[in-house]
């Protein structure tokens, strides 16, 4: 086995076209986003690369620019490592990650139509069947699509953008989590819907900050539990 130690299926299909280093970086980067590489991890460029099946130099491009943009630590003498997150970065992101949530929700709150609800009461429903049946990885999937949605309809486009921004590190920090929140996050969800649904933007800001502090929560309680 190499020691890499890439789950069975973990690795991406290369798309094409496209620079082969800016593919090589976009898999990389969804390895480490979802933790199939995880924190504190060696990467061995010619492991990556036979894993990948490019050769070493787009793999060592990839990970320049993604020490650039820290989600890996190059060590002289040592290698790449992926970044390990501290609890006081988590902290930081998942501040602004409320702030643009709680907006976004009084925005959909606002502005979304009737099909755009029941797009949201779908994919809640999509999720509850998802932790039923431990599917962990459905369900993650799932909540990435329910809050893009009510990011989609409230209808802000730099909202959107600023929001795209944080989203692959907000999934770094939730996924050690999502097994934890379980059902538990798809019921609140429930209630934002509702809140969306009869137009009550003050509660469904509320129920959305509520949301995303109970997510903080688990994050820092999730090596105690």
């Amino acid at each position: 086995m190499l020691s890499t130690g890439l789950p069975q299926g973990a690795v991406p299909k290369l798309e094409r076209p496209g620079p082969l280093r800016d593919r090589v970086y976009e898999a990389l980067l969804e390895l480490i986003t979802t933790r199939a590489l995880r924190p504190g991890q060696h990467l061995v460029e010619s492991e990556l690369a036979g894993h990948l099946g490019v050769s070493r130099q787009p793999v060592r491009e990839a990970l320049q620019r993604l020490n650039t943009e820290g989600w890996v630590d190059l060590r002289p003498a040592q290698g790449a490592f992926v970044r390990e997150p501290t609890d006081e970065e988590a902290d930081q992101l998942l501040t602004v990650r409320t702030l643009l949530e709680a907006e976004a929700a009084r925005l959909a709150a606002r502005n979304a139509d009737e099909e755009g609800i029941h797009a949201l009461d779908q994919i809640v429903e999509q999720g509850l069947l998802a932790v039923e049946s431990d599917d962990v990885d459905a369900a993650f999937a799932l909540n990435a699509r329910f809050h893009a949605k009510i990011m989609e309809l409230a209808g802000n486009a730099v909202l959107a953008e600023l929001a795209a921004q944080v989203d692959r590190r907000v999934r770094w920090y939730h996924t050690p989590v999502a097994r934890q929140r379980g059902r538990q996050s798809w019921i609140e969800h429930q209630e934002l819907v509702t809140a969306i649904l009869n137009r009550d933007e003050q509660e469904a800001v509320r129920l959305m900050r509520e949301h995303t502090e109970h997510t903080r929560r688990s994050y820092h309680a999730r090596d105690r539990s």
